[in-house]
Protein backbone atom coordinates (compact mmCIF):
# COMPACT_ATOMS: atom_id res chain seq x y z
CA UNK A 1 0.00 0.00 0.00
CA UNK A 2 1.09 3.25 -1.09
CA UNK A 3 2.12 5.50 1.94
CA UNK A 4 1.05 8.60 0.58
CA UNK A 5 -2.84 7.02 0.06
CA UNK A 6 -2.24 5.86 3.33
CA UNK A 7 -2.24 9.33 5.01
CA UNK A 8 -4.96 10.68 2.71
CA UNK A 9 -7.16 8.13 4.08
CA UNK A 10 -6.09 8.74 8.02
CA UNK A 11 -6.34 12.45 7.39
CA UNK A 12 -10.07 11.79 5.60
CA UNK A 13 -10.90 9.42 8.40
CA UNK A 14 -9.18 11.02 11.37
CA UNK A 15 -12.36 12.97 13.31
CA UNK A 16 -14.27 9.66 13.07
CA UNK A 17 -11.32 7.81 13.85
CA UNK A 18 -11.17 9.80 16.77
CA UNK A 19 -14.58 10.17 18.34
CA UNK A 20 -14.59 5.97 18.29
CA UNK A 21 -11.04 6.10 20.10
CA UNK A 22 -12.67 8.37 22.67
CA UNK A 23 -15.79 5.92 22.82
CA UNK A 24 -13.05 2.97 23.14
CA UNK A 25 -11.65 4.32 25.66
CA UNK A 26 -14.61 5.74 28.07
CA UNK A 27 -14.42 9.23 26.91
CA UNK A 28 -10.63 9.72 28.10
CA UNK A 29 -9.47 12.32 26.24
CA UNK A 30 -5.81 11.96 26.48
CA UNK A 31 -5.79 7.80 26.39
CA UNK A 32 -7.73 8.58 23.18
CA UNK A 33 -5.20 10.64 21.49
CA UNK A 34 -2.56 8.21 22.71
CA UNK A 35 -4.33 5.28 21.40
CA UNK A 36 -5.21 6.80 18.12
CA UNK A 37 -1.28 7.87 17.68
CA UNK A 38 -0.41 4.44 18.55
CA UNK A 39 -2.90 2.85 15.89
CA UNK A 40 -1.57 5.15 13.44
CA UNK A 41 1.87 4.17 14.10
CA UNK A 42 1.40 0.62 13.79
CA UNK A 43 -0.34 1.28 10.59
CA UNK A 44 2.80 3.63 9.70
CA UNK A 45 5.13 1.27 10.53
CA UNK A 46 3.32 -1.95 8.95
CA UNK A 47 1.79 -3.73 12.00
CA UNK A 48 -1.40 -3.35 11.05
CA UNK A 49 -1.60 -3.90 7.28
CA UNK A 50 -4.56 -3.21 5.40
CA UNK A 51 -5.62 -6.24 3.26
CA UNK A 52 -8.42 -5.05 1.38
CA UNK A 53 -11.07 -7.33 2.45
CA UNK A 54 -13.21 -5.09 3.87
CA UNK A 55 -13.43 -1.15 3.28
CA UNK A 56 -10.98 1.23 4.95
CA UNK A 57 -13.18 2.46 7.61
CA UNK A 58 -13.96 -1.04 8.85
CA UNK A 59 -10.36 -2.23 9.15
CA UNK A 60 -9.28 1.15 10.85
CA UNK A 61 -11.89 0.95 13.25
CA UNK A 62 -11.39 -2.44 14.27
CA UNK A 63 -7.37 -1.53 15.33
CA UNK A 64 -8.78 1.12 16.99
CA UNK A 65 -10.72 -0.92 18.78
CA UNK A 66 -8.24 -3.86 19.84
CA UNK A 67 -5.15 -1.14 20.24
CA UNK A 68 -7.76 0.46 22.68
CA UNK A 69 -8.16 -2.74 24.55
CA UNK A 70 -4.90 -3.61 24.58
CA UNK A 71 -3.81 -0.33 26.34
CA UNK A 72 -6.49 -0.10 28.78
CA UNK A 73 -5.24 -4.06 29.59
CA UNK A 74 -1.79 -2.99 30.04
CA UNK A 75 -2.86 -0.25 32.45
CA UNK A 76 -4.34 -2.73 34.84
CA UNK A 77 -7.71 -0.96 34.45
CA UNK A 78 -11.17 -2.85 34.13
CA UNK A 79 -10.59 -4.04 30.71
CA UNK A 80 -13.86 -3.50 29.50
CA UNK A 81 -14.54 -1.22 26.87
CA UNK A 82 -17.90 -0.40 27.11
CA UNK A 83 -17.97 1.58 30.99
CA UNK A 84 -18.36 4.02 29.21
CA UNK A 85 -19.11 7.56 31.08
CA UNK A 86 -22.30 9.73 30.37
CA UNK A 87 -21.66 11.32 26.70
CA UNK A 88 -21.82 14.97 25.85
CA UNK A 89 -20.89 16.72 22.83
CA UNK A 90 -21.37 20.43 22.54
CA UNK A 91 -23.55 20.54 19.71
CA UNK A 92 -26.29 18.30 20.54
CA UNK A 93 -29.47 18.88 22.10
CA UNK A 94 -30.51 18.16 25.72
CA UNK A 95 -32.45 15.33 24.49
CA UNK A 96 -29.86 13.63 22.51
CA UNK A 97 -27.56 13.70 26.03
CA UNK A 98 -30.44 12.28 28.12
CA UNK A 99 -30.67 9.08 25.34
CA UNK A 100 -27.11 8.64 25.30
CA UNK A 101 -27.13 8.83 28.87
CA UNK A 102 -29.51 5.56 28.86
CA UNK A 103 -27.09 3.65 26.60
CA UNK A 104 -24.65 3.43 29.62
CA UNK A 105 -27.66 0.91 31.20
CA UNK A 106 -27.26 -1.50 27.53
CA UNK A 107 -25.26 -4.57 28.13
CA UNK A 108 -21.57 -4.04 26.14
CA UNK A 109 -22.05 -5.61 22.96
CA UNK A 110 -25.64 -4.35 22.15
CA UNK A 111 -24.35 -0.72 23.20
CA UNK A 112 -21.11 -0.68 20.93
CA UNK A 113 -23.21 -2.03 18.03
CA UNK A 114 -25.46 0.71 18.44
CA UNK A 115 -22.88 3.22 18.66
CA UNK A 116 -21.60 2.11 15.54
CA UNK A 117 -24.67 2.02 13.72
CA UNK A 118 -25.77 5.40 14.80
CA UNK A 119 -22.62 7.55 15.46
CA UNK A 120 -20.67 5.83 13.06
CA UNK A 121 -22.99 5.13 9.92
CA UNK A 122 -21.58 1.69 9.78
CA UNK A 123 -23.40 -1.15 8.36
CA UNK A 124 -24.40 -4.19 10.72
CA UNK A 125 -22.06 -6.13 8.36
CA UNK A 126 -18.95 -3.64 8.88
CA UNK A 127 -20.18 -3.82 12.89
CA UNK A 128 -19.62 -7.84 12.60
CA UNK A 129 -16.06 -6.75 11.27
CA UNK A 130 -14.99 -4.71 13.47
CA UNK A 131 -16.30 -6.58 16.51
CA UNK A 132 -14.66 -10.44 14.69
CA UNK A 133 -18.50 -11.81 15.53
CA UNK A 134 -21.29 -13.33 12.79
CA UNK A 135 -23.68 -11.18 11.52
CA UNK A 136 -26.20 -12.67 13.06
CA UNK A 137 -25.07 -12.63 16.09
CA UNK A 138 -24.31 -8.62 15.67
CA UNK A 139 -27.66 -8.55 13.90
CA UNK A 140 -29.52 -9.81 17.86
CA UNK A 141 -27.21 -7.58 19.51
CA UNK A 142 -28.60 -4.49 17.44
CA UNK A 143 -32.69 -5.82 17.43
CA UNK A 144 -32.48 -6.15 21.49
CA UNK A 145 -30.70 -2.61 21.72
CA UNK A 146 -33.28 -1.29 19.99
CA UNK A 147 -36.00 -2.83 21.64
CA UNK A 148 -34.25 -2.15 25.16
CA UNK A 149 -33.36 1.35 23.87
CA UNK A 150 -37.07 2.17 23.42
CA UNK A 151 -38.22 0.36 26.80
CA UNK A 152 -35.29 2.36 28.37
CA UNK A 153 -36.77 6.14 26.78
CA UNK A 154 -40.56 4.83 27.69
CA UNK A 155 -39.44 4.53 31.10
CA UNK A 156 -37.61 8.01 31.19
CA UNK A 157 -40.36 9.63 29.60
CA UNK A 158 -42.87 8.40 32.03
CA UNK A 159 -40.96 8.66 35.27
CA UNK A 160 -40.23 12.85 33.57
CA UNK A 161 -44.41 13.48 33.31
CA UNK A 162 -44.87 11.86 36.40
CA UNK A 163 -43.12 14.60 38.24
Amino acid sequence: MKKHWLETILKELHSEAYHWSRQCCSFDEDRAKDVLQLVYLKILEGKAVYKEKSQVKTWLFSVIRFTAYEEIKKEGKNASLDKLPEMAYENDPPENESHEALLQALPDRQKEVLLMVFYHNMTLEQCAEVMQLHIGTVRTHYDRGKKKMKELIVKKTLHENNR
